[in-house]
C-alpha cells in the first residue's frame, strides 16, 4: 500500500512531540510539510522532526498539491476555521478534540464535509484506537461484566500558567474542553448511546474564567457515567466501568505511554484478571487508521457526528451548572 502525503498545520506541542513523531512510525503515514504563521518556526520544526518541506503560513501548505491529507492541531477556536478551508482546498482533515467552541460550530465542520463527500474527516479522539479500549469495550458489551449499569472517570491535572492556550477562555480554554470532553466520549463509545439528560456543577478561576473544576451525571437510557475533570488539581485518571457482576478498570486510559505495557483489570465476581497490552503507540495507531480509510475509500474509524453530539453534551453540562437543574438533551 502507498502512503498518506500529511501536512501539519501549526507547530504546536501536541503535534511536535506526540502526534508527528509517532506518524512517522506509521505504515500508511509520509510527514510531508509543516506550516506554522513564520517560516523560521515551520523550519526550526521541519528541520528537528525531519519533515522536508517547512511554511510560513497555512494557505501555502494548503495550497500544495502534494499534500493529500492535513492534521489540524491548532488552538479550539481556530479547529473549524481551518478544517474547512483544509477541505476546500481539497484536503483529507483530521481535527483534534474538541471539534470547536460549540455544537453549532461542529456542525458547520459536519455541514462542510457533506459537501465535499470524497474527502475524510474525523475528530482526533486517538484513545479510542488503543487496544486496551477496545477490550474494555468488549468485555463491558458482551456479557463478561453482567449488564452495563455504570462508568465512573476522574481526570485532572495542575496548570495555572496564564499563558498557557488551555488557561485563555476566548481561545476554548478551560477544563471541559481539554480534558472533560474524554469522559464524556467514552461514555457514549461503552454505552454506545448519548445521554438522555444531565446535570453538573462547574468552578470557575476568577483570573482565567475558565472551569477549573467541574463534575457531572449523564444519565443514560441503561444507566449512567460520573465523571470530574479539573485543570488544578493534583495530576491522575482513572476509569473503572461497573456491572451487575463486574468491572474494567483502566490504569492510564486517555495518555496512554508509547513505550511501555498498559494494562486494565477485569474483575468477575471475586476473581481479577490483569490484562497486559504489547507496546504500543495510540496516535500512530490513528494515523494509519484515518490514511487506511483514505486509502481504501472506506468510513474513517468515528464518523465527525459523533464529535458534534459530544459537544452537545459539554454544553449541556456547563447549562446545567449555570441554571442549577438537570438538562434534557
Amino acid at each position: 500500500m502507498s502512503k498518506i502525503r500529511w501536512g501539519i498545520l501549526s507547530t504546536a506541542k501536541i503535534g511536535t512531540v506526540k502526534v508527528i513523531p509517532a506518524m512517522q512510525k506509521g505504515q500508511l503515514c509520509e510527514i510531508a510539510a509543516i506550516a506554522s504563521r513564520g517560516v523560521d518556526r515551520a523550519q526550526a520544526a521541519a528541520d528537528e522532526l525531519g519533515i522536508p518541506k517547512a511554511y510560513g503560513s497555512y494557505e501555502e501548505l494548503l495550497a500544495d498539491p502534494d499534500i493529500d491529507a492535513v492534521y489540524n492541531p491548532l488552538p479550539n477556536h481556530l479547529h473549524v476555521s481551518w478544517s474547512i478551508k483544509a477541505l476546500e482546498a481539497g484536503k483529507h482533515v483530521l481535527c483534534e478534540k474538541p471539534i470547536g467552541l460549540t455544537s453549532a460550530e461542529g456542525q458547520e465542520l459536519v455541514s462542510a464535509g457533506k459537501a465535499h463527500p470524497e474527502l475524510k474527516l474525523m475528530e482526533a479522539f486517538m484513545y479510542r484506537h488503543h487496544p486496551q479500549w477496545q477490550k474494555a469495550k468488549e468485555l463491558a458489551t458482551n456479557g463478561s461484566i453482567g449488564q452495563l449499569r455504570t462508568v465512573q472517570t476522574a481526570f485532572s491535572y495542575f496548570n495555572d500558567n496564564p499563558d498557557d492556550i488551555r488557561n485563555q477562555a476566548d481561545a476554548g480554554g478551560g477544563g471541559l474542553m481539554d480534558i472533560g470532553c474524554y469522559p464524556i466520549s467514552l461514555s457514549r463509545f461503552i454505552f454506545d448511546d448519548e445521554p438522555e439528560r444531565v446535570i453538573g456543577e462547574v468552578e470557575f478561576d476568577p483570573k482565567f474564567h475558565t472551569d477549573r473544576l467541574a463534575s457531572a451525571i449523564l444519565k443514560f437510557h441503561n444507566g449512567t457515567a460520573t465523571f470530574t475533570c479539573s485543570t488544578q488539581l493534583v495530576p491522575y485518571q482513572r476509569v473503572n466501568i461497573f456491572g451487575t457482576e463486574g468491572r474494567v478498570e483502566i490504569e492510564i486510559p486517555f495518555n496512554a505511554p508509547p513505550d511501555k505495557p498498559c494494562k486494565i483489570w477485569h474483575q468477575r465476581g471475586s476473581e481479577i484478571e490483569e490484562i497486559t497490552f504489547d507496546v504500543c503507540d495510540q496516535y500512530t495507531i490513528q494515523g494509519d487508521l484515518f490514511s487506511k480509510a483514505i486509502l481504501e475509500n472506506t468510513p474513517v474509524p468515528t464518523p465527525i457526528k459523533d464529535a458534534v453530539a459530544n459537544m452537545r453534551v459539554i454544553e449541556a453540562i456547563l447549562a446545567s451548572a449555570r441554571d442549577s437543574q438537570w438538562i434534557v438533551l
